[in-house]
Formats: C-alpha cells, structure tokens, sequence
C-alpha cells in the first residue's frame, strides 16, 4: 500500500490536517487508512464495558465486532511496540495509508510547523520530507525550504490536492 506521513510536534495541528486530507481524498473517491502513533498511554476502552473486563482479565486480544464497525484491541503485556512496518500490515489494503506521527520514520511526510510551537525544524535533516504545511509565510520559517513546497496548514483541500499528485510517486509501503 501507498503511505504519507504528516509528521511535526505536539500541537501542531497534525490531526486536524490529516482529517481534512482524508475527508477531500475519500471525497473524491480515494480509499484511505490512518495509523496514528501515540508517544504516551491511551486506552479505547472505558471501564465498565465488557471489552474492558475481558481485557483487565488478562486476555492479549480482544475483538468487538459490530455491524457498523470492528475493533481490536492489543494488550503488549511488556513486549516491544510493533514497527511502523507491523502496523501497515494489519490494515486491509486501500489506495492510501496516512500516517500521523512517526517523525523519525523512512518514509515520504509532510511536516507540519506552526508558529510558536518550538521544536527544530525536521525539514533540513530529513530527505524524506517532501513539503511543508505552516501557518506563516516561507520568510518567516525558521530554517530554507529550498526545493521544498510550502502549503498553507488551514487549507486541507489543497493539502489533498497536493497529497494526490504526489500518489504516484510515493514509495509501496
């Protein structure tokens, strides 16, 4: 499967621009998948559900199925956090996977700078950034952009538009 990062700091506005991508792609008739990594510890279930007894009893996975939807939640229990890789395989296939987050991951992203924000930039380090989404105008950026596009941070539609150009020069995942 095809895959784009949007990767930046905390804050930056990474969801609000990966939702926006996704509704304008699935709008126009793009398929598409997010894996959203998490730095610190989240919990989609809620105590008192029956998913949430069975996993505080100890089970390693818990499926719930629906027939609006599925969930499967995977309890670590101490083992190393799958790879970026892993997590792409347990997707169905789809035309495109966006991913949040995974700054230091090998793949093409979109690096979100939003003023005030702190944290260096990633563009001047990382070949694999391909354009820039920022609140603030190219001379106001903290570091040259070079080759690299700028995009407007509040102006999803264009992102996607840009994103689909992009389809068919992105790396098979």
């Amino acid at each position: 499967m095809k895959a784009i990062g949007i990767a930046g700091w905390s804050g930056s506005g990474k969801t609000m621009l990966v939702s926006g991508i996704v509704n304008a792609l699935t709008a126009a008739g793009v398929s598409v998948s997010t894996i959203k990594h998490a730095h610190r510890r989240f919990d989609m279930d809620r105590e008192g559900k029956d998913s949430h007894r069975h996993r505080t009893a100890g089970a390693g996975q818990v499926l719930v199925i629906s027939p609006e939807r599925s969930a499967l939640l995977t309890e670590h229990r101490g083992a190393a956090e799958p790879s970026l890789q892993d997590a792409l395989k347990m997707l169905n296939p789809v035309d495109l996977v966006v991913i949040e987050g995974y700054r230091g991951a090998g793949i093409l992203k979109i690096e979100i700078w939003r003023s005030g924000r702190g944290g260096d930039p990633l563009w001047p380090d990382d070949p694999n950034i391909i354009a820039v989404a920022s609140d603030v105008a190219v001379d106001a950026l903290p570091a040259p952009l070079g080759a690299l596009p700028l995009l407007d941070l509040d102006d999803h539609a264009a992102a996607a538009a840009f994103v689909q150009r992009q389809m068919a020069l992105l790396i098979e995942s």
